[in-house]
């Protein structure tokens, strides 16, 4: 099993521990005890071994053969594993700016490579965008803590907006993520709208020349959004609803019934599908700007339950492809919160647990956490694991106990690592 975990990291990047050697180091050369590579990589394996809490490190990892095991990822060998305070102490003094460079370069890797490239829609890259809540405190846990009653109580909460690239085959791969708190001094609170705002300049300076296509909910159907995808000229579809650009609303209300040669209907996975669509709608009256609307309404054909869904896009929308924005664009955007922040919070990441009470760690935490769920992912629907293999350890979770007593029992053998390091091979994705 740590031998397909080696393969992985190998095959999808395999210059990564030259590129953390370049990193900027917060400590002096000659107080340095653990490299930064052993302080990431014990990191990232705090929650690629779903271990749901830092103290677990000073357990779990606390063996001499899995010391030997990190250090072939590491490249520094260890007479003692690093205390779990040790971690966070590093991760407090080093600026979060550092893991966004890691993370960074992990998703470079996978488009350069083009590992992704199959699931694009009309050419474009799926990122969608979502808040979270991250941490809750009974108390003020620093001055830039979020507030809210809550019967009748004042509770202070940290949340999270994260861009994630979505596939139709279940990947939500972490680029960008935008921390959503208060600034000393500043009349309101920070919301998920002006963090998205930040986060969007950020992705776009970080990617310049990537296609990318948006996957918005409704809090997001307003003309700053839309303006800055054609801005940018990016895609967009957005969850519209009768509150969000009320008179484009009533347009499409209105065009909709003079439009029936613009509907198409589909059987799919168990629903019936009836998708309308209008175009060119007017949506800033004073400039004339335009966006397309697209509606889908699904029935279950066991229980008959109608469910209705409706865009805001800047696609076209045709007869050829409106199969394709319903089925493997518009409704991909439920997979930032199923596939990527309800794995986080109930598979085993625990990204509601506070791994450390400072600012700048918890910050440097939740990175390592989205760090380590893109490795997962990649190892999770790679062809490396087989299908007999999945079937016999039953769900992930046992996956992943199975890897973690691997790592503190059993060594790599020497020609493993000289065979992954010179011999070529392929990994596949689960299409599924």
């Amino acid at each position: 099993m740590k031998l397909i975990l080696y393969k992985t990291v190998h095959h999808f990047f395999p210059g990564l521990l030259s590129f953390l050697r370049t990193l900027p180091e917060p400590r002096r050369k000659n107080a340095i005890t653990y490299s930064l590579p052993t302080q990431f990589w014990v990191g990232v394996f705090l929650f690629l071994l779903k271990l749901g809490s830092r103290r677990q490190i000073d357990y779990a990892f606390n063996t001499e053969k899995f010391l030997k095991n990190l250090a072939v990822f590491t490249e520094q060998k260890l007479v003692r594993m690093l205390s779990n305070d040790t971690l966070a102490y590093f991760w407090m003094r080093s600026a979060e700016t550092v893991l966004r460079q890691v993370r960074y370069w992990l998703i470079n890797q996978l488009l350069r490579r083009k590992c992704l490239a199959k699931y694009r829609l009309e050419g474009y890259y799926l990122i969608a965008v979502d808040g979270t809540g991250h941490l809750v405190f009974k108390r003020r846990h620093c001055r830039y803590c979020l507030t809210k009653k809550q019967r009748g109580k004042v509770i202070y909460y940290h949340q999270v907006l994260d861009a994630k690239l979505v596939t139709a085959n279940g990947f939500a791969l972490s680029v960008e993520t935008e921390f959503i708190e208060n600034q000393p001094g500043a009349r309101r609170q920070d919301c998920e709208l002006k963090a998205f705002y930040r986060l969007v300049k950020r992705l776009a300076k970080n990617y310049p020349q990537l296609r990318i296509c948006l996957l918005l909910d409704a809090l997001y159907a307003n003309e700053r959004v839309l303006d800055l995808c054609e801005q940018y000229n990016w895609r967009c579809l957005i969850t519209f609803k009768r509150g969000s650009l009320p008179e484009t609303y009533q347009e499409y209300q209105s065009l909709k019934k003079r439009s029936l040669d613009q509907t198409k209907e589909f059987d799919y996975k168990g629903e019936h599908q009836l998708c309308h669509w209008v175009l060119d709608l007017n949506y800033k009256f004073r400039d004339r700007h335009y966006i397309n609307v697209l509606e889908c309404l699904a029935i279950n054909k066991k229980t008959l339950k109608k469910t209705r869904y409706l865009w805001l896009t800047n696609m076209s929308v045709s007869q050829d492809n409106i199969f394709c924005l319903v089925n493997q664009g518009g409704r991909l955007r439920w997979k930032t919160e199923n596939e990527g922040f309800n794995i986080q919070k109930n598979g085993g990441y625990n990204l509601e647990h506070t791994y450390c009470h400072n600012l700048v760690a918890m910050k440097n935490f939740y990175l390592l956490m989205q760090i380590a769920h893109i490795i997962n992912q990649l190892i999770e629907k790679g062809s490396l694991l087989s299908v007999e293999f999945k079937k016999l350890l039953g769900s992930i979770r046992n996956i992943v106990h199975w890897l973690l007593e691997d790592l503190r029992t059993s060594l790599f053998e020497p020609h493993e690592i000289e065979t992954a390091g010179t011999q070529r091979f392929q990994i596949r994705f689960d299409t599924s």
